[in-house]
C-alpha cells in the first residue's frame, strides 16, 4: 500500500515490488474485502489514498519501523551488542559535554552503541513517540503516559550583555528592562524556552534573531550587535575574562529544569540508568540532582 500510494499507479508499484500487476491487484482487492471498505480512488488516471487508506498507511509505516529498530537490536545481539541508545538534547550548547559522557559510557557499557540524532534537537518529543529516538534531554515538560522522566539538573540562565551596555551594572533585570532590544538566540521564539517562561508572559517585545552556534552569538554580543540569554556555564570563561556581563534575570536565580526522558519500555535497562549515572557525573552545573533510577511518575496524557 505505501507503494501504491507513493507512485500512484498499480503499474508502476508493481514494477518496483516485482509483482505482477495482477498480483497487487488481487492482494489490495483482498484487503478492502477484508476491511470492508476502499482504501484507494481512481482520479486522473492515479491511485489516491482514502482517509481509510490514508490512516493504514501510517499505521503500517509505525509497524514498518518498529520492526526494522526490533531487526537491528537482535542483529547487534548477534554481533554481542547488548542494544542501541539513539541520543538527543533539546539545546545545541548539551552537545558541549556530552561527548565526555559518551567515552566515559563506551567504557563501562562497550556493547552498547551509541548515535546522536542531532536532527532531533528541536523536536524530540516527536523522535521519542515515533520511536526513532530513546534518550532526549529536555527542559520541555513530558505529558504522554508511554514515556517515562528522569530529573537531572537546574542551570541558571543569564542575561548576557558587553561591558559597555546599559544593563551591564544592574545587580538583576526584569523581563521589560528587554523591550527593544536584539536577542540572539538558537532557536526561534516559539522553540525557545526563555521566550515561553520568561518574554511571552511578560509581553515583552524585541528584535529576536536566530544563530545556531554558540561562538557567532558571543561574538555578535562582545562586538555591542545585541544581547543574547544563556546559560551560566556556557559563558564562565568569558565572564572570567570580563569580555562580557552576565546579568540574573529577576531577583532569584532563573533557572532551567533539565530532565531525561525514555520510553517506558527502556526506563528501567542498565545501561539507561548507566548513561543518566554519567550525566550526573559531567552535567557542567555546580550541583547537580541525579536520580540513580528513572522515576516512572503518571503523568497525563497529551492533550
Amino acid at each position: 500500500m505505501q507503494t501504491v500510494a507513493a507512485v500512484g499507479s498499480l503499474t508502476a508499484a508493481a514494477l518496483r515490488l516485482n509483482l505482477t500487476q495482477s498480483a497487487l491487484s488481487h492482494q489490495l482487492r483482498d484487503i478492502e474485502e477484508r476491511l470492508g471498505t476502499a482504501l484507494f480512488l481512481r482520479r486522473n488516471r492515479r491511485m489516491i489514498a482514502t482517509p481509510a487508506g490514508q490512516r493504514l498507511i501510517a499505521s503500517a509505516a509505525k509497524v514498518l519501523s518498529e520492526l526494522d529498530r526490533t531487526e537491528t537490536e537482535v542483529r547487534d545481539m548477534a554481533n554481542e551488542r547488548q542494544g542501541l541508545l539513539r541520543v538527543a538534547t533539546e539545546c545545541y550548547t548539551c552537545y558541549h559535554w556530552l561527548p565526555a559522557v559518551l567515552q566515559d559510557f563506551r567504557r563501562t557499557a562497550p556493547g552498547v552503541d551509541v548515535r546522536i540524532e542531532v536532527d532531533a534537537t528541536r523536536k524530540p518529543m516527536a523522535a521519542l513517540l515515533d520511536g526513532t529516538l530513546d534518550l532526549a534531554i529536555m527542559t520541555s515538560t513530558a505529558r504522554d503516559r508511554r514515556l517515562a522522566t528522569t530529573p537531572l539538573f537546574r542551570d541558571e540562565m543569564l542575561a548576557i550583555v558587553p561591558a559597555t551596555h546599559r544593563l551591564a551594572r544592574k545587580p538583576f533585570v526584569r523581563p521589560s528592562d528587554l523591550a527593544g532590544e536584539t536577542l540572539f538566540m538558537y532557536v526561534t521564539s516559539d522553540e525557545s524556552y526563555v521566550y515561553e517562561k520568561l518574554l511571552h508572559p511578560a509581553g515583552v517585545q524585541l528584535t529576536w534573531k536566530q544563530v545556531q552556534l554558540t561562538e557567532a552569538i558571543l561574538e555578535l554580543v562582545r562586538g555591542g550587535m545585541g544581547m543574547t540569554i544563556l546559560a551560566r556555564w556556557v559563558v564562565q570563561p568569558y565572564l572570567q575574562s570580563r569580555a562580557l556581563c552576565g546579568v540574573r534575570l529577576g531577583p532569584s536565580p532563573f533557572l532551567r529544569a533539565w530532565t531525561a526522558v525514555v520510553p517506558r519500555p527502556l526506563a528501567k535497562t542498565d545501561y539507561v540508568i548507566e548513561f543518566l549515572r554519567l550525566v550526573g557525573t559531567h552535567a557542567p552545573v555546580a550541583r547537580t540532582e541525579v536520580t540513580s533510577r528513572p522515576v516512572l511518575r503518571p503523568v497525563r496524557a497529551a492533550g
